[in-house]
C-alpha cells in the first residue's frame, strides 16, 4: 500500500510539472535574514512517528534528547509546522544551503528514535498554481 501512495504522489507531481513547467521559473520567496538569494533553500522534513510506541513515551524521548531545545536551529526560518495524522510532523524550513549538514546533525542527535526522518527539497509554487487556476477559469 505504501508504494501505491508514493506512486500516486509521483504521478500527480509529474503531471503538474509537465503541465505547468513553463511557470516554474518564478522568483523565489524572499531570503531569510542570514541567507542570500543564491544560497538559501527550502526543505520539507517529514518526522514520521514510531506508531509502535505511545505518544507519551515518544515525547519523553524527545525531551531527553533535547529535540525542542535544538530544533529548529537559530537562523533557520520555520515556514510551516503541521501534525499530519498517520504520519507525524511535517515541517518546511528556509535555511542557508551551507547549513544543511548542521540541520541534519541536529535531527540525527535529537529526533532519531522517536521519528524516522525524510527530507524533500521544496519550492514555493502557490502564486504560480493559483495564477494557472485563475487563467484556466
Amino acid at each position: 500500500m505504501r508504494y501505491l501512495s508514493r506512486a500516486a504522489i509521483i504521478a500527480v507531481s509529474s503531471i503538474c510539472f509537465a503541465a505547468c513547467g513553463a511557470h516554474a521559473q518564478t522568483a523565489p520567496p524572499p531570503p531569510a535574514a542570514n541567507a542570500s538569494a543564491d544560497n538559501e533553500i527550502l526543505l520539507t522534513i517529514f518526522l514520521k512517528h514510531d506508531q509502535s510506541r505511545p505518544l507519551g513515551e515518544l515525547n519523553a524521548q524527545l525531551a531527553k534528547q533535547g529535540f525542542y531545545k535544538a530544533f529548529p536551529p537559530q537562523g533557520m526560518e520555520v515556514l510551516s509546522w503541521y501534525v499530519t495524522m498517520g504520519i507525524g510532523q511535517v515541517i518546511t524550513l528556509r535555511l542557508p544551503a551551507t547549513r544543511l549538514r548542521e540541520l541534519n546533525r541536529v535531527l540525527e542527535d535529537t529526533a532519531w528514535g522517536a521519528y524516522r526522518t525524510e527530507f524533500y527539497p521544496t519550492y514555493d509554487y502557490k502564486a504560480v498554481g493559483l495564477a494557472a487556476h485563475e487563467k484556466a477559469k
